[in-house]
């Protein structure tokens, strides 16, 4: 084999390991989908005008999501939870609000 050969095969070798997760981190497309979801249920939030979704604080990690932050009432703390889970990819939903 000749050098061009084996650093085409190392450097694909390497491309490959860094676009894939481990139990710590997300792969490319993980962290891409996660985002999505993120910016999907922060949009959902922002339209349901009976929710105070300035302080709630969304992060997706691996399709899981949780909430975090401040709400008015137990009915916005469940609303808020029930708009993240009724997204597209959404696996499961941490809600850690806080009823102020």
């Amino acid at each position: 084999m000749n050098f061009k050969k084996i650093f085409t095969l190392l450097f694909l070798g390497l491309f490959l390991i860094s676009c894939s997760s481990s139990n710590k981190s997300e792969s490319t497309g993980q962290f891409i989908d996660s985002a999505t979801i993120t910016t999907k249920v922060k949009t959902m939030m922002v339209k349901e005008k009976s929710l105070s979704s300035i302080n709630i604080k969304v992060v997706t990690y691996k399709n899981n999501v949780q909430l975090s932050g401040f709400v008015n009432s137990a009915s916005e703390k469940e609303l808020a939870e029930k708009i993240a889970i009724s997204i597209d990819g959404v696996e499961s939903v941490t809600n850690s609000l806080i009823v102020k």
